[in-house]
């Protein structure tokens, strides 16, 4: 549930009995693609806006923060990622950071709304500043349908990079999902997928780890870390492993990498592992 006026976007939680508002200046853009109903705004201390059926998508401010936890943690659990699949992500900030990692020959984007990235290259360029990249590769189309048809043995990593479990998305959280990505992978094998908030959707990520371990996977593990326009503040990604520990990562290369980031690093690779005592109870229950 939203609400504008003329001066605020306001996006309302009615289950956390919340709501966070941004001050906006203007309205840059509104359509109605066919599959959703997409709004920028220029906000006054949050950059650019893109707002999805209602609902806040990412500023050009605290992106950084997704992106960078949607990628970079999956990316160095993996032993060697060479091939990428990212469902969803259709503002191309998560493949801008997977591309920052030398080892990757390819990049998948399948994302079901074309309309996201062309909107988001003209108001979000410093997102797609890797869209020509010539390891990246887009395919817009579904991404449930996708990953059914992949090769047995044809994917390192897979970014689940998607909206909320409704509408079109509900299907990228279920077991049969995560076992059409379990067969897509090789020995080694690293699936991440957005988890929602650890204080409002323990429904969410309860039955995620155990339908991720029902696919197959070996272990799981969520991370948790600050992002400000999602409700309650506080967001998580969920790892499953195949082939094994979610909590073991290559920690020297994480330490060492090449590129530069804006708030991953090791020590926070290591420290966004940590679990909750409400969040441990609650999946051993």
């Amino acid at each position: 549930m939203t609400t504008l006026d003329t001066h605020w976007f306001t996006e309302i939680c009615e289950e956390g009995g919340s709501a966070f508002s941004l001050r906006i200046k203007r309205k840059l853009h509104e359509e109605q693609s066919p599959y959703q109903r997409i709004e920028i705004f220029e906000t006054e201390k949050f950059g650019n806006l893109m707002v999805i059926d209602g609902f806040v998508m990412l500023t050009g401010r605290d992106n950084f923060l997704y992106h960078e936890m949607m990628s970079h943690p999956a990316l160095f659990t993996h032993p060697d990622p060479k091939r990428v699949v990212i469902i969803g992500g259709g503002d191309c900030g998560t493949l801008r950071e997977v591309l920052r990692h030398d080892g990757i020959e390819h990049a998948l984007q399948v994302e079901i709304d074309e309309r996201v990235t062309r909107i988001s290259e003209k108001f979000f360029p410093e997102l797609c500043e890797s869209n020509n990249d010539p390891r990246a590769e887009f395919y817009f189309g579904d991404g449930i349908k996708w990953m059914a048809e992949a090769a047995p043995g044809s994917v390192d990593v897979v970014i689940v990079d998607s909206t909320d479990p409704i509408g079109p998305a509900k299907g990228l959280f279920t077991e049969a999902f995560y076992r059409d990505c379990f067969n897509a992978m090789g020995g080694h094998g690293v699936l991440v997928q957005q988890s929602e908030s650890p204080l409002y959707h323990m429904r969410i990520l309860k039955p995620m780890h155990a339908a991720m371990r029902a696919a197959g996977f070996d272990d799981t593990a969520s991370l948790f870390y600050p992002q400000p326009v999602y409700p309650s503040g506080w967001w998580t990604a969920t790892l499953a492993v195949k082939g094994g520990p979610a909590g073991e990562f290559r920690e020297q290369a994480a330490a060492d990498k090449s590129f530069e980031t804006v708030y991953y690093n090791a020590g926070l690779h290591r420290g966004a592992l940590a679990m909750p005592e409400f969040f441990r109870k609650a999946l051993e229950d």
